[in-house]
């Protein structure tokens, strides 16, 4: 027996919190993989804010009918669906899901949406190759200790430069 009315309008419910709060959606193609698999990704998910979600292609078209930000997921909404959804560090998320694919050859990224714009391939995958925000954070820490102490290093050279500079002007003013 299919699910009453109730419980599919709370799982849309659901569905459009979850698309609220999410920055990156990833739409996969799980067939074949287990219990155990799925469980799996989920952990490696938890880590970096994502979340996966199981759900009817048709529970998933009510969650976004009508929100501009979400409706170019439509075209991806056939077959067998996964959906991951990512806030915060997309990066990450991205890192998880194909470390995962990788590790058990199984499920296929069918496609993704970020910022409203269906994302290719080799879009994802550069998502996957950005810094996460901590080494990012430690890149520009290490821009301004750099900027820093070549401000510092020059501030020092004034007065030397200064005094070599009177020096010569006093030197030539003798002779």
């Amino acid at each position: 027996m299919g699910r009453t009315l109730e419980s599919k309008q709370q799982i849309v419910g659901e569905l459009k919190e979850l698309l609220a709060d999410a920055e990156l959606a990833l739409v996969l193609d799980y067939k074949g993989l287990s219990i155990k698999e799925m469980s799996d990704l989920r952990n490696r998910l938890r880590d970096s804010n994502g979340i996966c979600k199981v759900t009817k292609n048709s529970l998933l078209r009510r969650a976004i009918d009508g929100d501009s930000a979400w409706a170019n997921l439509d075209s991806l909404l056939t077959g067998t669906n996964a959906f991951v959804l990512v806030k915060g560090d997309v990066g990450a998320g991205v890192k998880a899901v194909q470390a995962f694919q990788k590790e058990t050859k199984k499920s296929e990224t069918k496609g993704g949406l970020f910022e409203g714009k269906l994302l290719s391939q080799d879009e994802i995958k550069a998502i996957a190759d950005l810094p996460s925000k901590e080494q990012l954070m430690a890149q520009i820490a290490g821009a301004i200790n750099a900027v820093a102490t070549k401000v510092a290093v020059g501030i020092n050279e004034v007065p030397s430069g200064m005094a070599r500079a009177l020096n010569q002007h006093a030197e030539g003013g003798d002779s």
